[in-house]
């Protein structure tokens, strides 16, 4: 990676990803990818080598490691006695590497601590120049501060979820419910399960953090065709 520019950085976690498939058409030609200790896995499940290993490496096993230093990849091993998981190890890494767009795979299901944790992690204040996200190809987590786009279909599902207080001066283009000019509260669950109506949707607020959920409706159609 030296010297070279990446404009997208996959990290894989080790969380569960359902369906390889989906996962698959979020990748991009010439993505840097980083494997987050056991998230090793999933990459080994698609057939691809990371450009980097990082963690404390208690989830691989000592035959990986050896046979992808053979191949050239970079491996940083931090002890087991730390204090960021494995998967903010990565997201810095991510980071340093100057990349402005960040996907996180693997980063949901399993553990619900791990869960809770990885989507708190979208907060680091390293990562506010940075489009940053948590996608396993059916479900994408991002952070909406001012104003986003939603890409998708009708009939998505979008869950907006106020983070640690409420947000405010919401509206809404594209959405089956409008909000306009209005409040969320992070004690009440009423920004659940609205729906897209176009293609595109767009989000603004005037202060506080949303959490967007966007459930891609049609890759759960496909899936059971």
């Amino acid at each position: 990676a030296e010297g070279a520019f990446y404009m997208r950085t996959v990290i894989f976690a080790n969380g569960k990803i359902e369906n390889l498939d989906l996962l698959k058409g979020i990748l991009h030609q010439g993505d840097y990818l980083i494997a987050a200790d056991g998230g090793l896995r999933h990459l080994q499940a698609l057939g691809k080598v990371p450009h980097l290993l990082v963690g404390d490496l208690d989830s691989v096993s000592m035959e990986d490691v050896l046979r992808l230093e053979a191949r050239g990849v970079e491996i940083r091993r931090f002890p087991t006695e730390k204090d960021q998981t494995d998967l903010e190890l990565a997201i810095l890494a991510a980071v340093d590497l100057g990349t402005p767009c960040i996907i996180i795979a693997g980063g949901l299901g399993g553990r619900i601590d791990q869960t809770l944790a990885n989507i708190n992690l979208l907060l680091m204040p390293e990562l506010q120049n940075v489009e940053v996200s948590i996608d396993d190809g059916r479900d994408e987590l991002f952070l909406i501060t001012h104003h986003a786009f939603i890409h998708g279909r009708p009939g998505d599902r979008i869950s907006l979820i106020p983070l640690n207080r409420p947000a405010s001066g919401i509206n809404t283009k594209g959405l089956l419910y409008k909000l306009r000019n209005e409040t969320l509260f992070p004690e009440r669950s009423r920004g659940i399960s609205n729906k897209m109506k176009k293609d595109t949707a767009e989000i603004s607020l005037a202060s506080g953090v949303l959490l967007c959920v966007h459930t891609r409706m049609s890759n759960e159609n496909e899936k059971k065709e």
